[in-house]
């Protein structure tokens, strides 16, 4: 019966008109996409932990390519999804670049956090997890400097650390789509005013904040375009098995989320997007007050056009406070997701992030 049902389909598609076929077709292809399809590999560049503590782990890059730059690099990445961002794909990650080059690359990957780790707070990575993986990095390298790149809130994180540790060699930092300034957030600011979002229920409610209320939060920003747009755009390019496997890339890792610990959160609410203490100065971690002005690294500081989570002013604003002779900010043609993969990343953000490094790493 089904294979009557089947050819009696196929005779009724072969009647549509031709531009009702293609658009089957296409449809056709893009549920194959969603429900059949194994999910896309990731992360393929080779690496090996170095060190751990907690749920957190240290990565080194593996290359037969010789090191052509003396200062090792030391990633770190936000407290919400997962790393691989970084290096998602052969021939479409950072990672993979930047150790084809000759650099030195290492990755501090937070893990998956649980219930058990609800009290951890920003102090703890900040204070405890960076400065070891810093000293563990320079250790193995045999360098006497160090690089940092912080993509997103990791690169916050990482002015903090910065800033309150100037005992430590840190030779260069690259911020991509970083916020400092918190005063204008746009629709996350009116999503996250005080006076209607009540941080600390939140928190001694759930404990750990599961991924799937960040990710809801962050798509209602544009709602029609986050949760309509990507299937929309499935279907009409069906037919393009290079934007299907992008499609399936980043798919998988959008929604590849990890909870965020509870009081870790409840600070990033309150001390940046309530309160904006960072930029004030204000701004206290394990009772030492987060001066920007200690921070004397060589900066590279990139925004994206595009980026409504971390928008360039929101970016920018570390020029004015930090004490970095060589400091350098640019706006690129990117948004927060494509400063790190697709085409432009490709084309532009590698290799400013890589010519800039090398001029400094030797």
């Amino acid at each position: 019966m089904s294979v009557l049902i089947r050819e009696e389909w196929k005779e009724f598609t072969e009647m549509l008109p031709e531009e009702y076929q293609q658009m089957y077709t296409r449809v056709k292809r893009a549920t194959q996409v969603l429900t059949n399809e194994a999910e896309p590999e990731v992360g393929p560049t080779p690496k090996e932990v170095i060190w751990t503590k907690n749920k957190a782990k240290l990565y080194r890059y593996i290359s037969d390519v010789p090191k052509k730059h003396k200062t090792p690099l030391l990633m770190v990445y936000a407290l919400i999804n997962k790393p691989y961002i970084l290096d998602l794909t052969k021939g479409g990650s950072l990672i993979e670049y930047l150790v084809n080059q000759g650099f030195d690359v290492y990755l501090i990957d937070w893990g998956t956090p649980g219930y058990e780790d609800r009290n951890m707070k920003l102090d703890d990575y900040i204070m405890d997890y960076l400065p070891r993986a810093v000293r563990k990095v320079l250790r193995t390298s045999g360098a006497d400097e160090v690089s940092m790149l912080g993509y997103c809130m990791g690169g916050t994180i990482t002015s903090i650390f910065a800033s309150l540790h100037p005992e430590l060699p840190i030779k260069n930092i690259v911020f991509m789509t970083s916020p400092f300034d918190f005063e204008d957030t746009g629709l996350y600011g009116a999503m996250l005013d005080e006076r209607y979002f009540d941080i600390d229920k939140v928190v001694e409610t759930l404990g750990v904040i599961p991924p799937e209320m960040i990710d809801f939060g962050n798509k209602l920003i544009k709602p029609m375009t986050n949760f309509y747009g990507p299937y929309v755009s499935l279907v009409d390019r069906a037919e393009n098995e290079s934007f299907i496997k992008s499609f399936k890339l980043l798919q998988k890792w959008l929604n590849d989320g990890i909870p965020f610990p509870g009081e870790a959160y409840r600070q990033w609410i309150r001390d940046f997007y309530q309160k904006n203490k960072l930029i004030k100065g204000e701004m206290v971690i394990r009772g030492r007050q987060v001066n920007l002005e200690n921070l004397k690294a060589n900066v590279l500081n990139l925004a994206g056009q595009s980026d409504l989570i971390a928008q360039p002013h929101m970016v920018e604003a570390l020029m004015d406070v930090i004490s970095s002779e060589d400091k350098e900010y640019k706006n690129l043609p990117v948004g927060h997701t494509s400063i790190t993969f697709g085409s432009k990343a490709n084309k532009i953000t590698y290799p400013t992030i890589g010519d800039w490094l090398a001029e400094r790493s030797n």
